[in-house]
C-alpha cells in the first residue's frame, strides 16, 4: 500500500487530514474474519440478549486489525474445524477495539489487551478467559472445558487457594490454562501477588492429585515473576525444579511450548545467576529444547520463528554489549526467516509471522535485514502502519533519527481507527521527545494532533484511549523534569483543559480528563 506523508510543519493540512480521520470508527466488516463462523458485530447488548434467549454461552473475541497475536488466533485457531463446531453451540461476537463504542465496552468487559478472548454464561456470567498464545488443540481444550465448566474461573481460584483445596481435575485444568496476561483485575488479584498466587495454586494442585496442572501452574508463577518488577518472592526452588524438570522431558516441554519459547531469558534470569554453572547448564538446556522447537513443524510458524528469538536473547543475556551472535546461530536467524518468508501465504498469519521474524532479525543485529522484511511487507499488510512503527525503531537503533521520526509520521498518519491513532500518535509524540527533545515546536505540533482527535472521540477517556493519553502525559511530564520545556508542555496541557470542559459535568469521562491533568500541576 501507499502511504501519504503529511508535513508536520503544515499545521493546517495537517489539522485537515486530522478532521478526516477523527471520528471515523473502523468498519470490522471491511477486514473480515474467517469463514465458517457467524461473529455478531456491532450491538454487544442484542448479542448478550441473543445468548440469554437461546440459553447459549456468549464468547467474545476482542481484537485489532493491526494486531499480530489476533491475527496469529485467526489463521491457527478460528480456522479449525474443532473450533467452527463448537461455535454453533456459543453465540461468537467480535468486538473491534476501533468500533463505536468499544472501549467503553472494552472497560465495561475489563479489556485491555489484544486479543482478550472471554467466555460467558447465558445470563452474562464470565466463566473463563482463553489462551491465545496455546496451540489449537490447547485451546479448544480449554474452549470445552469452559463451556462445560461447573464452576467460573473465579469460583475455582477461590476454592484452589484454601487449604486442602480439592478440586475436581477440570478445574484444575480451566485454571491452568486461564489467560492470566489478559485478567485485568477480573480475578482481583494484583500483578504483584499474581506470581505468588499461581505458584499456590501449583503446590494445592500438586497434593490434590493434579500433577500436569501443579507444573504448568508453577511454569506460569515464574514467568509471571520474572516479568513483573515489582512481584512478591516467590520459592525460586521449586520454580527451578519444574523448569529443570520440563526442559529434560520432550513431552512436557511441547505440552507447555507457550511458556518455554516466551520468557526463556527472563526465567534464566531469574532463576540464576549470572557467571556461575547453574546459569550455564540453565541456559545450555533451554537452548537445546529451543533448537527442538525450531524444528517442530507441530507448532505453527509464528512459534517456531519465536524459538530462535528465545535462542538469540538467551546468548545476549550474558554477553558484553554490541558482541555479535555466533555465526552458525546467525545462519540459523536467516534461514528461519527466509522460510517463514517464503511459506506463509495466509494474510493473517504473515502479521504475527513478519512481525516476530523482523524482531528476531533486529534482535540478532541485522537490523538492515529486517528493514528489507520490513519494508517489502507494506504492500502486503492490511495495517502497514504496524510495520512502519517498526521501521523507526530500526532506524532510532541505527542512529538515523532523520529516518525514524519519518517512519514514525508516517505510520501515524497512515493509520486507520480512533483508538489506533491515539496509540500511534501518541507513539510518535514518544519518538519526537526521545529522538529531539530540543525541538519543542514539533512535539507541540505532534501532541496538538493527537489532542485534536480526542476532542472529537467519543470515548477518549474510556479504555486503551484513555492508556494512550496517559502515557502521552506522563511522557511530557518526564520531559520537562527540569521546567526546561515549561511552556511547550502549557500549552500541550491548556490544550488538553479544553478537551475536558468540552466534556459535560455529569460524564465520567470529565473527572478522567482532569485527573490527566494532575500529576504535571502536582
Amino acid at each position: 500500500m501507499n502511504s501519504r506523508v503529511i508535513s508536520l510543519l503544515g499545521g493546517v493540512l495537517l489539522s485537515a487530514h486530522i478532521a478526516h480521520f477523527a471520528c471515523a470508527a473502523v468498519d470490522p466488516s471491511a477486514h473480515p474474519l474467517p469463514p465458517g463462523i457467524a461473529w455478531q458485530q456491532g450491538d454487544v447488548s442484542a448479542a448478550f440478549a441473543k445468548a440469554k434467549a437461546t440459553n447459549k454461552p456468549l464468547f467474545l473475541f476482542w481484537g485489532a486489525v493491526w494486531c499480530p497475536p489476533c491475527n496469529q488466533v485467526k489463521a491457527t485457531i478460528f480456522n479449525q474445524q474443532a473450533f467452527k463446531e463448537r461455535a454453533s453451540f456459543f453465540i461468537p461476537v467480535y468486538l473491534d477495539g476501533d468500533s463505536a463504542s468499544a472501549q467503553k465496552l472494552g472497560e465495561q468487559f475489563k479489556v485491555q489487551g489484544y486479543p482478550t478472548m472471554i467466555l460467558f454464561r447465558p445470563d452474562g456470567t464470565e466463566i473463563t478467559r482463553l489462551p491465545g498464545e496455546v496451540d489449537a488443540a490447547r485451546y479448544i481444550q480449554a474452549l470445552s472445558l469452559g463451556m462445560n465448566a461447573i464452576h467460573p474461573v473465579k469460583q475455582a481460584l477461590a476454592l484452589g487457594l484454601k487449604d486442602g483445596a480439592h478440586l475436581n481435575r477440570d478445574d484444575w485444568r480451566l485454571l491452568a490454562d486461564y489467560s492470566w496476561d489478559t485478567d485485568d483485575g477480573v480475578l482481583s488479584v494484583t500483578s504483584e501477588k499474581n506470581a505468588v498466587t499461581l505458584q499456590t495454586l501449583a503446590n494445592h494442585a500438586q497434593a490434590d492429585h493434579a500433577p500436569a496442572e501443579a507444573l504448568r501452574l508453577e511454569l506460569k508463577a515464574v514467568a509471571a515473576a520474572a516479568t513483573e518488577p515489582k512481584s512478591e518472592p516467590i520459592d525460586r526452588a521449586a520454580g527451578l525444579k519444574a523448569v529443570q524438570q520440563v526442559l529434560g522431558n520432550a513431552a512436557l516441554a511441547r505440552s507447555n511450548f507457550d511458556i518455554i519459547v516466551n520468557y526463556p531469558a527472563e526465567m534464566t534470569h531469574y532463576l540464576s545467576t549470572a557467571g556461575t554453572p547453574e546459569r550455564a547448564a540453565l541456559t545450555a538446556a533451554w537452548d537445546q529444547t529451543l533448537v527442538t522447537m525450531t524444528s517442530d513443524t507441530s507448532l505453527s510458524t509464528t512459534d517456531r520463528i519465536s524459538a530462535v528469538y528465545g535462542r538469540v536473547v538467551l546468548v545476549k543475556l550474558d554477553a558484553p554489549a554490541n558482541q555479535p551472535l555466533p555465526a552458525p546461530l546467525l545462519a540459523t536467524v536467516r534461514e528461519q526467516v527466509a522460510l517463514a518468508d517464503k511459506n506463509t501465504t495466509n494474510g493473517y498469519e504473515r502479521q504475527s509471522v513478519i512481525d516476530n521474524a523482523a524482531e528476531t532479525l533486529t534482535a540478532a543485529g541485522l537490523i538492515g535485514e529486517s528493514d528489507t522484511l520490513l519494508t517489502a511487507e507494506l504492500k502486503r499488510s492490511p495495517a502497514p502502519y504496524y510495520f512502519m512503527s517498526g521501521l523507526a525503531r530500526n532506524a532510532a537503533a541505527r542512529g538515523d533519527k532523520t529516518a525514524a521520526l519519518k517512519w514514525y509520521q508516517q505510520a501515524y498518519d497512515t493509520s486507520k481507527g480512533p483508538a489506533t491513532r491515539l496509540r500511534w500518535g501518541v507513539s510518535y509524540v514518544k519518538g519526537v521527545i526521545d529522538l529531539t527533545p530540543q525541538d519543542d515546536t514539533r512535539v507541540t505540533q505532534v501532541a496538538d494532533s493527537v489532542l485534536s482527535e480526542a476532542g472529537a472521540i467519543p470515548d477518549a477517556f474510556y479504555g486503551r484511549n484513555r492508556a494512550a493519553l496517559e502515557r502521552l502525559v506522563t511522557r511530557l511530564d518526564a520531559w520537562n523534569q527540569g521546567k526546561q520545556h515549561d511552556a511547550a508542555v502549557k500549552k500541550v496541557l491548556t490544550q488538553l483543559e479544553g478537551v475536558c470542559a468540552k466534556l459535560p459535568a455529569g460524564d465520567p469521562q470529565h473527572a478522567t480528563c482532569q485527573d490527566l491533568l494532575k500529576p504535571s500541576n502536582a
